[in-house]
């Protein structure tokens, strides 16, 4: 959705007919106080505001809804200032864009903000969460693991094994499912690669913790991570 934010109907319902044309839906307000209560309640996907609205004005609104959220907005303005617009874009805006302006050009400015926001929206859903369980903290898009905070260096393997056990603590992971882990070995792995690897997890681990006992051997049928 799209939230238009100006007191000029004729600019409202033009700009709103062409981003509808375009498959957009729509948002509208025409004063500062209507749009800053709505935009928060209905977060749009880019808010399109003047700089010049009754109430807040522009500038004020942007800089009250910095306070609260991380939306795009883009001022649409037949402003011809300079320090307005450096205004602007120091207090958050995300783009300046002054009329007249051409209906494709309005429409290339505004996707290319709503594929901005998208991609960093995907990149955010697509990063791994960081493990916490007890002692022990791995952040698997960083490759980095603490025990009592304390570094510890594991191998790729080691790290694979180590966060698919701290993933479902408690719970027996079979030598086969932890060889489907360490995919990159896939073709050669057996159990006696994987009690090497566990090996070296667990002196890794001693390395800065003597009593390290976090990693449960379940002879003939495989490991688990215990995190009490």
């Amino acid at each position: 959705m799209i939230a238009l934010v100006n007191d000029d109907r004729h600019v409202i319902n033009s700009v709103s007919s062409l981003l509808q044309a375009e498959g957009h839906v729509t948002q509208t307000y025409f004063d500062g106080a209507t749009a800053l209560s709505g935009l928060q309640a209905t977060p749009p996907d880019v808010a399109v505001c003047d700089v010049s609205i009754p109430g807040l004005g522009g500038i004020e609104l942007l800089r009250r809804l910095r306070h609260v959220t991380d939306m795009p907005v883009i001022f649409l303005t037949s402003t011809d200032s300079d320090i307005e617009e450096l205004i602007g874009f120091r207090t958050g805006a995300d783009d300046f864009i002054r009329r007249p302006v051409s209906s494709q050009l309005l429409v290339a400015r505004i996707n290319a903000i709503l594929r901005r926001t998208q991609l960093c929206r995907a990149a955010v859903e697509a990063a791994t969460p960081v493990i916490e369980r007890g002692r022990l903290t791995m952040d698997p898009d960083r490759h980095a693991c603490h025990w009592d905070g304390h570094p510890v260096t594991l191998p790729k393997s080691g790290f694979r094994l180590l966060q698919a056990l701290a993933w479902k603590p408690g719970v027996i992971l079979t030598y086969g499912a932890l060889m489907d882990v360490i995919d990159e070995d896939a073709g050669r792995a057996d159990k006696s690669a994987i009690y090497s690897r566990i090996k070296r997890l667990r002196k890794a681990f001693r390395a800065v913790d003597d009593g390290f006992e976090a990693i449960e051997t379940l002879f003939g049928i495989g490991f688990r991570f215990n995190d009490t």
